[in-house]
């Protein structure tokens, strides 16, 4: 039964051979018109988890979907954190606070459902010294003010994002960033290198 076996074997293998030398000179020979270009998508390496989410996420997470305006400012905000030369984890921390403090809307003063005078991505305030209403509401200027304080905090890099973002900050609700983290490490994931 071996040797019937391996007769078997040894056949099929001798037809997908022949198939292969036969195919190859016939496909050399195909008429190029006729051929229609393939688009290859090369996908870049996406950011290790364990440099987005060093700790690992804190409590229930919360999601919600983005528009195409929230996925701008995001990349608005991935595009900052670049320019000033910050790793991955400064990305997922400003976008995490984002998302609680706007949901990634560039909020302009909302009258009487402002807290005083928050504006922008971050809720910053220019009474606080964030900047001019028209500084605070551009995206990239917000972000870099922001990683500004961000990078100001010995030892950020280390720290839970909920630290992180609440000493920068200083909210009424300093835990409530953290729900966050697991969509701003998505969203630095599919973004970072796009």
């Amino acid at each position: 039964m071996n040797t019937m076996l391996r007769k078997s074997v040894l056949g099929i293998a001798g037809l997908a051979f022949t198939g292969g030398v036969f195919a190859g000179p016939i496909a050399a020979h195909a008429n190029p018109v006729d051929a229609k270009p393939v688009a290859v998508a090369v996908q870049a390496d996406k950011p290790d988890t364990g440099k987005l989410i060093p700790h690992g996420v804190q409590g229930a997470q919360s999601k919600i979907d983005l528009t195409d305006e929230q996925t701008a400012n995001a990349k608005a905000i991935i595009a900052a954190t670049k320019k000033a030369g910050l790793p991955e984890r400064a990305a997922v921390i400003s976008i995490a606070t984002s998302l609680q403090e706007s949901k990634l809307e560039n909020l302009g003063h909302l009258g009487d459902r402002n807290d005083h005078d928050s504006l922008g991505l971050f809720q910053q305030r220019p009474s606080s010294g964030w900047g001019t209403p028209e500084q605070i509401t551009d995206p990239e200027y917000s972000t870099l003010a922001f990683e500004k304080g961000l990078k100001q905090v010995d030892g950020w890099q280390d720290m839970p994002l909920t630290e992180a973002a609440q000493t920068v900050q200083v909210s009424a609700y300093p835990d409530a960033y953290a729900q966050w983290e697991q969509q701003a490490a998505d969203i630095v994931a599919q973004h970072w290198n796009s």
